[in-house]
């Protein structure tokens, strides 16, 4: 069970990376509020979060920064639009939590494969697996 300071880091640095382009989309918002809700986050609590930022902790589990990774993945690509803002944001965020690049850049590559850009949680899980063995 994550505590409540967990569940707030995961959605403030979802909200981050949703505003990389200055504007949270409503799919943007949409996906916010259901990984909220989850987290059993409040609505109140995810506006609240996207007017005032909050500091990110960096989860402790190696599962949980893959996870972390693939929801901002999923984020990106949410609006079918992808901008060379918003793939350096995420490979720099893949790497200051710990992810190997080759498998960053691996996920980033692959992602093209995939209907909606929407790479399945066991591929990722493959491609980082493979990595660590």
């Amino acid at each position: 069970m994550r505590s409540k300071e967990e569940k707030l880091s995961i959605l403030s640095e979802l909200i981050a990376f949703a505003k990389v382009d200055q504007e949270i989309k409503v799919e943007e918002y949409d996906f916010l509020l259901s990984v909220a809700h989850l987290l059993e986050v409040k609505k109140a609590t995810l506006d609240s979060l996207i007017k005032k930022e909050r500091k990110v902790i960096l989860a402790k589990r190696q599962a949980d920064r893959i996870i972390q990774f693939h929801r901002l993945l999923l984020l990106m690509n949410i609006d079918d639009e992808q901008h060379s803002k918003e793939v350096s944001k995420l490979y720099n965020i893949g790497l200051k939590m710990g992810l190997p690049p080759s498998v960053i850049g691996q996920v980033l590559e692959i992602m093209h494969h995939y209907p909606n850009k929407m790479v399945p949680p066991k591929v990722l899980i493959d491609l980082f697996r493979a990595h660590y063995n």
